[in-house]
């Protein structure tokens, strides 16, 4: 009788249940992500940044790097692939520990080869927590995404 019910309790479970989810154990790194596009990013090598909450800051940098975008594809009868093409933009992240998922500050600034700032930005801004599995894997740490546009105007979000 006990047999009976437990294969009629596991019937139950996974009667609801579609294919398996497969999660890997991929990390995500916690910080501020930045890209910076047009005439700016020809400019700025890297970006140094300050966030702040519960009136506490943390420092954060990052290398930026030339950005590409998907090109042409092409196929081989069952293989295909697709060159990276170049871009004006660049990009980089910085790793800020202990980031919360509520409003901070960010004080961004852009360097460039001199001593001077080439753009410096103050924005409030709320990290998300990120998905790297999708969601039905589960929430990884925060991020914040910041995007400069060639006229200087920071927004929160990718393009």
């Amino acid at each position: 009788m006990l047999r009976l019910a437990l294969l009629a309790t596991a019937l139950l479970l996974t009667a609801g249940c579609s294919e398996e989810v497969m999660c890997t154990a991929i990390g995500t790194p916690v910080g501020v992500g930045v890209t910076v596009k047009g005439r700016l990013a020809a400019e700025a090598g890297s970006a140094v940044m300050e966030v702040c909450w519960d009136g506490a800051c943390k420092q954060a940098r990052a290398e930026l790097y030339p950005s590409s975008r998907a090109g042409q594809e092409s196929c081989s009868g069952d293989t295909c692939s697709v060159t990276a093409v170049p871009t004006e933009d660049k990009h980089g992240f910085g790793d800020v520990a202990g980031l919360p998922k509520r409003p901070v500050e960010v004080r961004l600034a852009l360097r460039g080869g001199g001593s001077e700032p080439v753009l410096e930005r103050t924005v409030k801004v709320t990290p998300k927590g990120s998905f790297p599995n999708g969601p039905e894997c589960g929430e990884a740490g925060p991020q914040i995404v910041l995007t400069v546009e060639g006229d200087g105007t920071v927004r929160e979000g990718p393009d």
